[in-house]
């Protein structure tokens, strides 16, 4: 278990992480960082951890930049875990390509987020891969969330961040079971789905037991 005591862990992204948080489902959401609060609370009660939810539906990693000060540096994080990347992605799929992010300047942007997050606040930190609940890895948008995921990886090792490995973690169960067991839309997952992510970022973040 790599969190000590008192410390303070601020999630941030997109509706992946958001999930109410804001309004039916607040502080937590009713997601995975909901999920990973309670088991790492109710597995490791003496560390006393303080969690905080920054997601915001719909964003992408530009929208991450114009709110990084308020929600990322301002929470002074001792770990700030960051999922972000697939609205960057499903942009180019929609009605609103004009708005996706080319895989360049996500690089360059989320690089630039998580210097400036560890100059300033001195965190450690935790990287999600942006995932898709697709089986088939020939699919468009597939093959471009695994480049943006592989970007993710290459800044965790850049980082010596945490590296939760999503997109894998779904492979696991797509493997035996269809994307519509865990999500409608490939995007959103169901409450099992979240669960798939929460066990990955417990597995990640060596809490998955209760020693």
């Amino acid at each position: 278990m790599i969190l000590r005591t008192g410390q303070r862990v601020v999630f941030i992204g997109d509706s992946i992480t958001d999930c109410g948080r804001r309004d039916v489902a607040a502080p937590y959401g009713s997601g995975y960082v909901s999920l990973v609060r309670a088991l790492v609370d109710a597995r490791h009660p003496e560390l006393r951890l303080e969690w905080v939810n920054r997601g915001v539906n719909g964003d992408t990693v530009r929208d991450l930049a114009a709110r990084w000060e308020a929600d990322a540096i301002a929470e002074r994080p001792d770990w700030l875990a960051v999922l972000i990347g697939i609205n960057d992605i499903w942009r180019r799929y929609t009605d609103r390509p004009d708005q996706a992010v080319p895989i360049d300047e996500y690089e360059r942007t989320l690089r630039d987020l998580l210097r400036r997050a560890v100059a300033e606040t001195g965190c450690r930190l935790i990287l999600g891969d942006p995932f898709l609940i697709e089986a088939d890895r020939a699919d468009p948008q597939r093959a471009d969330t695994d480049r943006y995921a592989a970007v993710v990886a290459g800044l965790a090792a850049e980082f010596d961040a945490v590296h939760v490995a999503n997109q894998a973690a779904f492979d696991r169960v797509l493997a035996v079971s269809p994307a519509k067991r865990w999500a409608d839309d490939r995007v959103h997952p169901h409450l099992p789905g979240h669960a798939v992510l929460a066990d990955a970022y417990l597995d990640a973040l060596g809490a998955n037991t209760a020693s």
